[in-house]
């Protein structure tokens, strides 16, 4: 459940939390940034980015939007960043993509790909170097609205907010996509208060590469598979539950890989999960603050530093940034504070490359703000907000 969007002609409940709280622009959910060194999977799931040398000159920023709404975007913004200060400077908008609502990148860096948040559900394929589309699937589901690469860069996994579903397509030397080798559909246990079923929103692959985990906002589980990775099929082989009610949305992993974070956006809390890398298990501990206090904030994304001592997460309705030091060894989290993150219903949230910028896609006022981000966890903002309209994912490469 992410904010008011509509897509194909219908209201889904993650787009219509924007609406009803009077949102100026509409609202909606999630990207990520490119594995740089290690090479994971997903874009908005790079929650462990290197420290690797400061690249010189500007580096490319893809911003993912609505074009089905009011004050949408027409396609995929595109822009530069200057990775010493932040500052960021458009370059022109790639149409012909629809709804592009989540982008995520190739290990790569070759290939970008993006949803089309529609209820006949499509992934696109797009040539970073001259931006080039290299054609669309359908994904059989309703509504993607997150996707990512298998570290293997073989696989494109894409999860679907209304049908509660995962697909899993493949993925050419050329960075094209194939048809859809799998579509496995969530079901059970039943929802939660005042949810209304399965909705998949998210869909990531443990760092040792062994299990993809879905996480389900509508059923409060988060479901643990194998992917045979000859035949792109998914088996489950583990469920994991929050507390009725919670509505995960985004799990991040620590670096270590032994334990992850999941972010509770229907009843505003954080949690720190226990992770077997030999099962697949899951292990979700208790509810923690997310420093925005009484009411709900419908916290989006959690990031974690590539050194594991600190976590960022998003508060849409807080706009801040909560602070977390990571500590017994990625075991606890403990909240240092939150700052205002300088825009309106901040969506999602992404590292730099080489971790030293945060970047912010804040949906309601159309803008994407950058932070530095130093080695005490600290984060500055790097002048004004980037406008972008409707802006739902920032992808910096």
């Amino acid at each position: 459940m992410s904010g008011d969007a509509r897509a194909g002609g219908g209201w889904s409940r993650r787009r219509f939390v924007g609406a009803v709280a009077g949102a100026a622009l509409p609202a909606s959910a999630a990207c990520g940034t490119r594995p740089a060194a290690r090479a994971p999977e997903a874009a908005a799931e790079r929650g462990t980015p290197t420290t690797a040398a400061r690249p010189s000159g500007p580096r490319p920023l893809h911003i993912g939007t609505y074009t089905s709404v009011e004050g949408g975007g027409r396609g995929i913004g595109l822009a530069t960043y200057d990775p010493v200060t932040g500052r960021i400077t458009g370059t022109g908008t790639l149409t012909g993509v629809a709804d592009p609502s989540y982008l995520a990148v190739h290990p790569d860096g070759r290939t970008l790909y993006a949803v089309s948040e529609r209820e006949d559900g499509a992934v696109t394929a797009v040539r970073t170097a001259d931006h080039a589309i290299l054609g669309s699937r359908g994904t059989g589901g309703a509504a993607p609205c997150h996707l990512s690469v298998h570290p293997s860069g073989r696989w494109l996994l894409s999860a679907h907010y209304t049908s509660g579903s995962v697909a899993v397509h493949p993925i050419a030397s050329s960075g094209a996509l194939g048809e859809r080798t799998d579509l496995v559909t969530h079901t059970s246990p039943g929802p939660g208060p005042g949810q209304d079923g399965p909705h998949a929103h998210q869909v990531v692959t443990s760092p040792d590469g062994g299990h993809v985990l879905a996480v389900d906002l509508g059923t409060d589980t988060v479901h643990t598979y194998r992917l045979d990775e000859q035949k792109g099929t998914l088996r489950e082989v583990a469920q994991a539950h929050t507390r009725p009610g919670a509505g995960p949305r985004h799990l991040t992993f620590h670096p270590g890989g032994r334990y992850a974070y999941l972010a509770n956006e229907l009843d505003n809390t954080v949690a720190v999960c226990a992770y077997e890398p030999a099962t697949g298990r899951l292990t979700i501990g208790e509810p923690q603050s997310t420093g925005t206090g009484e009411g709900t904030s419908y916290p989006a994304q959690i990031l974690v530093t590539a050194d594991g001592s600190y976590a960022f997460l998003a508060n849409r309705g807080h706009n801040s940034l909560a602070r977390y030091a990571v500590e017994g060894g990625g075991a606890r989290l403990r909240l240092l504070g939150t700052v205002a993150v300088g825009g309106d219903f901040p969506r999602q949230i992404a590292f730099s490359p080489d971790g030293r910028l945060l970047f912010a896609a804040n949906q309601r006022s159309g803008s994407v703000s950058v932070f530095h981000v130093d080695g005490s966890g600290e984060l500055r903002l790097a002048g004004e907000p980037f406008a972008s309209p409707v802006a739902v994912c920032a992808l910096p490469l």
